[in-house]
């Protein structure tokens, strides 16, 4: 080696760590950014009946609003991620709290179920997908040492944020009506949202660099744009695993609490980056599997039954750290935002099939058990996948980085 190669590989090693409080601030901005947005989706079921009487629809004409909602907010990822690697998480960020907010603000003055596509299911569908996607896209580059817990709390503001939200809409909606509601919220998260925004700001070169035996995973020795990252197996083994991941936790979703599920996010992304990002999948599926396996045979048991529902969501949070970790691992840092954008579209595809799959499914059979052991299947399958199918073509992948001239 040369005289010059050593000196730039000692330099190399020898970088600080970033900084920690200048991250850990970024994080705490986002997950309050994360917070500020998660209202339109959980608490739409509480608009419900106050949309129908306003615009005088039916209920499907209305649940069309919410299926808007989530269609723009997953499907459009891939745009959204790249106008914030585009024009930067600070603005863009900001630009989706607001559209968020005025959604909320104009779905008050709505007397038509388009007026409520246009604002509840268009601005906040759009605005919410930007700010979900731009937080995940920085902590990933903001966190390389830590990517899975940066990325597990940040996803995890998104549901807590609905705690801090619901009991107090709930009660202005009693109190005051759906109008003031939306109006005072909406004007207050988006207030808050964009106040958060204006503090990020994406890492500088020697904010993120660490010696390498810091790291604990391996990652991506070069960056890969979407049209690179598209045309590899690993990605499309991904996404297959977060569609069957979303089906398989959507009709649960519909029926038990979400709490387990919002904290499971960080504790499972901090496993990954000390064990793996595929071993954590494993036992988080296989987790899954036996546990609603075990509700099926022990039904008639109420408190086995909670327990057993409550590890069942424990372990379905962890898809929404794992996956974007395990992706910029992949892929690089520097197209992780839009090349996250790709992936994310998998949770809306899950989302659209597994509602209607497990209805029809129920409506055939009369009962709700094949529902359960489609699930049971779904997740033992994502969990052999994660061991023995994505492990190994990721070690070969990162070999084949390392091999390259």
């Amino acid at each position: 080696m040369s005289l010059a190669k050593e000196a730039s590989a000692t330099d190399a090693c020898e970088v600080a760590p970033a900084i920690p409080a200048t991250r850990w601030i970024q994080l705490i901005l986002g997950l309050i950014a994360m917070m500020s947005i998660s209202s339109p989706q959980y608490v739409w079921t509480l608009f419900v009946a106050p949309f129908q009487a306003a615009t005088g629809a039916s209920l499907p004409a209305i649940q069309i609003t919410f299926s808007l909602l989530i269609v723009l907010q997953t499907w459009l990822a891939p745009l959204q991620g790249w106008l914030v690697d585009r024009f930067g998480p600070k603005f863009l960020i900001a630009t989706g709290a607001a559209l968020t907010g005025l959604g909320f603000v104009l779905s008050a003055q709505a007397t038509t179920p388009w007026a409520l596509y246009i604002s509840y299911g268009g601005l906040c569908g759009f605005g919410t997908g930007i700010v979900y996607i731009g937080i995940i896209g920085l902590m990933v580059k903001w966190f390389p040492d830590r990517r899975g817990f940066a990325v597990g709390l940040a996803a995890a503001g998104y549901g807590f944020g609905a705690i801090v939200t619901t009991f107090p809409i709930d009660m202005m909606l009693k109190a005051s009506g759906h109008r003031p509601t939306l109006i005072i919220f909406g004007l207050l998260l988006g207030t808050v949202g964009v106040c958060a925004a204006l503090g990020l700001r994406a890492p500088r070169p020697d904010e993120i660099r660490l010696r390498a035996a810091s790291m604990p995973l391996v990652s991506a020795a070069q960056d890969y744009s979407p049209l690179q990252m598209l045309r590899t197996p690993i990605f499309w083994l991904m996404f297959a695993m977060m569609t069957i991941a979303g089906m398989a936790a959507l009709p649960f979703a519909l029926t038990l609490q979400r709490i387990a599920n919002g904290l499971t996010r960080p504790f499972f992304g901090w496993v990954s980056d000390n064990i793996g990002r595929e071993n954590t999948m494993f036992i988080a599926f296989a987790m899954e599997a036996v546990a609603v396996w075990v509700m099926l045979s022990t039904r008639d048991n109420p408190a086995l039954f909670a327990i057993m529902s409550g590890i069942v969501f424990f372990g379905w949070g962890e898809i929404f750290s794992l996956f974007p970790s395990t992706l910029t691992d992949t892929f690089g840092t520097k197209h992780a935002t839009t090349n996250f954008g790709f992936l994310y579209i998998a949770q809306g595809i899950g989302s659209v099939l597994g509602g209607p799959a497990a209805a029809m499914m129920h409506d055939s059979s009369g009962s709700w058990f094949p529902v359960f052991w489609l699930i049971i299947v779904l997740d033992g399958l994502t969990a052999i996948l994660a061991l023995f199918v994505l492990k190994p073509m990721r070690a070969s992948w990162f070999h084949k980085q390392r091999t390259l001239p």
